[in-house]
């Protein structure tokens, strides 16, 4: 017999703005524990020292985490010039200095060579496994850590102050994958100089924004008072851009069954048109969602159900 799952069963996201010092993991926990919640993931790790967006996913929610996973992600960053540290960020150690500094008309010159799909080295600190192993882990035991590089995305890359000689601060659209520690240092090289990230904020994930967030304390006050449904978004507010098919009742039951149905009625109803073979769908039956499915050979072939 299945081992019952401890907590409530809490279906949606939460936007949480993960304060700086603690782990993804951790802010994690204590959201699950806070609001007593049977099962819970996350939607994009961030560094200790970041702060910003971490959605989270609860209960059947957890099904549409790879699709937030995928999704464009923005940030700011503060590059501090001058010195490289072996976690390309604050937190690590000075391993090497560099008096120069680079004004902007040469920072916004190397600005383009970091945008659209280039080639990345991970951070040595990173949670990448290496021979089934994290790499920070070997970083911390002074191993060498062998690395590839890998393609990344790069929409957005814009200086946007330098307050100082010491310091600039940039905005960054970028896809899946993309370390801003890397970023940060790669520019630096660049430049002719060393530098490391000094503070990290992620201001979106996919359709979730920093503007919707809660922090940490603040939910700490709300988990005593109001119910979660109170500050959880629904589970297709992670699925604003697939496509949504309303389905009947009988179309939804086959679906849930694990069943495909006809396209053809489908879109005639939703008046849609030309949906291409492998198109993702969110099909929907009384304003829910019932599960994500795929159009494949004249059907709506279910991917995976969700069970609310």
């Amino acid at each position: 017999m299945a081992r019952k799952r401890r907590g409530r069963p809490i279906h949606g996201w939460l936007v949480l703005d993960k304060p700086s010092g603690i782990t993804s993991s951790k802010a994690v926990g204590r959201v699950k524990r806070l609001l007593d919640a049977a099962k819970v993931g996350h939607g994009g790790t961030l560094d200790p020292l970041a702060t910003g967006v971490l959605p989270l996913a609860f209960g059947e929610a957890t099904k549409t985490v790879s699709y937030v996973m995928d999704a464009l992600k923005t940030y700011t960053f503060t590059l501090r010039w001058g010195e490289a540290r072996d976690t390309d960020d604050s937190e690590g150690a000075v391993i090497e200095t560099s008096d120069l500094r680079p004004d902007r008309a040469a920072i916004e010159a190397a600005l383009p060579l970091f945008r659209g799909d280039i080639e990345q080295m991970p951070p040595q600190y990173s949670a990448i496994k290496v021979e089934g192993q994290r790499a920070y882990d070997l970083a911390r035991r002074q191993e060498t850590v062998k690395l590839a590089p890998r393609q990344v995305h790069i929409e957005r890359f814009e200086l946007i102050d330098m307050p100082n000689a010491d310091f600039a601060v940039f905005e960054v659209r970028s896809g899946k994958g993309t370390y801003m520690r890397s970023l940060a240092r790669d520019l630096a090289r660049k430049l002719g100089t060393v530098g490391h990230i000094s503070d990290l904020r992620r201001l979106s994930v996919g359709p979730f924004q920093a503007e919707d967030a809660i922090s940490l304390d603040n939910l700490e006050k709300l988990g005593h008072s109001a119910p979660p449904s109170d500050f959880l978004m629904p589970i297709e507010a992670a699925l604003d851009d697939i496509p949504a098919l309303a389905l009947t009742e009988e179309e939804a039951r086959s679906l849930r069954l694990g069943q495909a149905v006809a396209v053809l009625p489908v879109a005639r109803r939703n008046s849609l048109q030309d949906m291409p073979k492998g198109t993702v769908v969110c099909a929907m039956a009384a304003g829910k969602l019932v599960a994500m499915a795929r159009i494949q050979g004249g059907e709506i072939r279910p991917v995976r159900v969700l069970n609310v």
